[in-house]
Order: C-alpha cells, then sequence, then structure tokens
C-alpha cells in the first residue's frame, strides 16, 4: 500500500505539492516511484524557467522506462534538488522528503483548488 500523506496536493499524473506560503514543492509519489521501480536519472528543470500548469518540466528514468515530470500549478522554477544529480535513488528512498525534485512559486493560487487531497489521490490510485 502506497503512502498518501494527507498533508500534501496531488496530481492524476502522480505528482505532490507541498505549499508553503507562496512557494511548491513538488516531487513524485511513492506510488509513482514504486510503479517507476529503480530510478537511475533524473533531468532537472531549469532554475528561474516560467512554466506554465501542466507543462512537461523534467523526467524521470528508470530501469523500466522514462517518465515524464508536469508542473501541477504554473510559476517559476526557484530551486532544483541538485542531489538527485547524484544520488536520483533517492526518489524511490524518499519520496517526499530527500526526494523531492523542485521548489517554485505559486503564479496563481487558485489552481490550487484543482489539485486532489489525499483522499481523492488515494480512491484514484485504488486504495
Amino acid at each position: 500500500m502506497s503512502e498518501v500523506p494527507s498533508d500534501l496536493r496531488y496530481t492524476a499524473e502522480h505528482e505532490w505539492v507541498r505549499i508553503e506560503g507562496d512557494s511548491a514543492t513538488i516531487g513524485v509519489t511513492d506510488f509513482a516511484q514504486d510503479a517507476l521501480t529503480d530510478v537511475v536519472w533524473v533531468e532537472l528543470p531549469e532554475e528561474g524557467a516560467a512554466v506554465a500548469e501542466t507543462e512537461s518540466c523534467g523526467s524521470v528514468e528508470s530501469v523500466k522506462s522514462v517518465s515524464e515530470i508536469y508542473a501541477p500549478i504554473a510559476g517559476e522554477i526557484t530551486e532544483v534538488n541538485e542531489a538527485l544529480e547524484d544520488a536520483p535513488e533517492q526518489i524511490n528512498q524518499d519520496p517526499y522528503g530527500e526526494g523531492w525534485i523542485w521548489k517554485m512559486s505559486v503564479g496563481d493560487a487558485s489552481q490550487l483548488d484543482g489539485l486532489l487531497d489525499a483522499a481523492a489521490y488515494s480512491a484514484l490510485i485504488g486504495e
């Protein structure tokens, strides 16, 4: 059974969002990392890039496949987790902690209303 923290918001594409003031931290869910299996490489977005809601911002490569990572909201990339370049396995080991992928500004807070809460995401993944 996948971990689905109740303090996060989620997308149907299996990204999680942690809101802290006007900043959002983005990563892939426990369900997604489990489906990917062993993550071997991460393509990070560019710091300072302005991204649109649902825009592809990077990718995660595992031994099974390559999966795009999408911006759950519009905003500017303010920080990327460079530690993943040397240790992409952190996504598997700690998807909601050390495995975060990027941080961004919240461009339009109303877009947060379109994200799933923990109960809705759990229902989506059948748990």
